[in-house]
């Protein structure tokens, strides 16, 4: 009996030494990357805003997963993609996998030479206090980040391989 019970408030303490230290973390996180393309803005920003353009430099998009319903609507897997706002230099869109909800921003920066364009991706999402939820969000920046870099650098290759 007595081992019993040192289990159980044994567990009960490593749960509250996890709920403490999980709230030092940030409820918000922001993963962001950018890559310089040689190329002018208008160029750019009808391949980054259209989601049936999206296969061109997305990896992954020609999946049979994959449905684009049109131009600012997309099911990505488990995941529904909906543009809400576009300007002539930013991009927004709600990316919904099953409660878990993003903010995506494609920022397109055109730098004083015409002939250079910045364009920044970021992924913004709001963390629930649960534990997990807390410790999960450690590894965002190495697995958003990551696939974020490899779409980024396979735009630059398609936009500048262009005439």
């Amino acid at each position: 009996m007595r081992l019993v019970r040192f289990a159980i408030i044994s567990v009960f303490v490593l749960v509250l030494i996890a709920s403490a230290i999980s709230m030092l973390f940030p409820s918000y996180v922001l993963v962001s990357r950018a890559i310089t393309i040689e190329r002018p803005k208008k160029e750019i920003l009808p391949i980054v805003r259209d989601f049936k353009q999206w296969h061109l430099w997305v990896a992954g998009m020609n999946d049979s997963s994959v449905k684009v319903v049109d131009a600012n609507n997309a099911i990505l897997g488990n995941t529904v993609v909906t543009t809400i706002a576009v300007s002539d230099s930013l991009i927004i869109a709600n990316w919904d996998a099953k409660g878990s909800k993003q903010v995506s921003k494609l920022r397109i920066i055109a730098v004083d030479s015409a002939k250079q364009t910045i364009v920044q991706w970021q992924f913004e999402q709001k963390i629930k206090w649960y534990p997990w939820e807390k410790f999960g969000s450690m590894m965002s920046d190495k697995i958003i980040g990551s696939m974020m870099e490899k779409n980024l650098q396979q735009l630059k290759v398609f936009i500048e391989q262009q005439p």
